[in-house]
């Protein structure tokens, strides 16, 4: 899974990207987009290598790309920024919650650039489609042009009116027909608001916008990380904090893109694999390897919870909690699996 950092200059961005992922930004890098990794924390993963106590123990983790900061109204050169973000299968973008500006315009502002960049792209995508539509060529070549054409003139006409794309409803035909033109529109968001501290207040209006919304104070829970490990506590006691939110909002961001995990366990190694929330179990196994998906026979399957209390593959039996699955079960967060397949 691969998350797109995005946001306008001055918002924060490069300072989340180094929260999320430990990396130091790098503006050269930036320009052509910085890469990271976050491990995304699981306590059920935690309790199954101290169960288990495997060589190795494997989470879950997040692909994200920082880039350039983008400019309010620089329609020149905004789209290529943005375009560092059309292979990604999420975006989070991040808004200036310590700067006193508005939220709510920040956002609308951004979703007015990536609607203008779609815009480029698909009507460059029109005029080919409009070209190739004069020449002569087999009927089902031209039947499947018209066919896009037609989808790309609604595309058009709902972001001209500043909607998104997504409330066309389109079919997985309809996706599948455009999903070479990687629409920004079209993909997962989630809104970070860069707080100054905990207790910034949120616009209800922008909760009502984003759904998805996480926020944090990032650069006072950088600041305190900094800290010897003995003062932490009483300086967060003094700022009314908690704890550190930054394992809470990985575990958000990866469930926002929609992703969920099934687990493996044994002495070799405990594992969580990341699928999409909605995967039935013989595509799922082909996380593990394209060669179980394949010769899929049955899955056993037991949720965490369920081991847990019972602390055994063998009381998960005699219990009723072991179950074997088909191709078509739909595979569940948490689930412990073991794939059975023809070799």
């Amino acid at each position: 899974m691969k998350v797109g950092l995005v946001g306008f200059a001055g918002s924060g961005k490069s300072t989340v990207f180094q929260w999320l992922t430990g990396v130091a930004p790098d503006l050269a890098a930036a320009s052509r987009g910085q890469l990271g990794m976050a491990r995304v924390p699981d306590e059920r993963l935690d309790w199954l290598s101290g169960h288990f106590k495997p060589k190795k123990t494997t989470y879950a983790t997040l692909e994200i790309v920082d880039t350039p900061g983008l400019l309010v109204g620089e329609r020149g050169d905004n789209p290529r920024r943005l375009g560092i973000l059309r292979e990604a299968d999420g975006l989070l973008v991040v808004l200036n919650g310590f700067g006193g500006g508005d939220l709510v315009q920040e956002l609308e502002n951004f979703r007015a650039e990536i609607a203008f960049a779609d815009l480029d792209i698909v009507t460059g995508r029109m005029q080919r489609l409009e070209g190739q539509l004069k020449k002569p060529r087999p009927a089902k070549e031209r039947d499947a042009d018209q066919a896009e054409l037609e989808l790309l003139h609604r595309i058009v006409t709902v972001l001209e009116a500043g909607q998104s794309p997504l409330t066309l409803g389109l079919g997985p035909d309809q996706e599948k027909t455009i999903r070479s033109s990687q629409l920004l529109t079209l993909k997962t968001e989630m809104v970070f608001v860069n707080q100054a501290e905990s207790t910034s207040p949120i616009p209800e209006r922008l909760r009502q916008m984003a759904p998805n919304l996480v926020a944090a104070p990032v650069k006072l829970e950088m600041e305190i990380l900094e800290l010897p490990e003995a003062d932490r506590a009483s300086f967060m006691a003094d700022l009314g904090l908690a704890g550190l939110t930054r394992d809470a909002v990985i575990r958000a961001v990866f469930a926002g893109m929609g992703q969920i995990v099934f687990l493996t366990v044994g002495e070799d190694e405990c594992r969580a694999w990341p699928i999409r929330q909605g995967m039935p179990a013989q595509p799922a196994a082909g996380a593990i390897h394209t060669d179980l998906a394949t010769g899929f026979i049955r899955a056993e399957v037991v949720p965490f919870p369920d081991f847990k209390e019972l602390g055994s593959m063998k009381e998960a039996k005699a219990r009723g909690v072991y179950r074997l699955e088909g191709k078509t079960y739909i595979v569940q967060d948490g689930d412990i699996m073991h794939v059975m397949a023809n070799k």
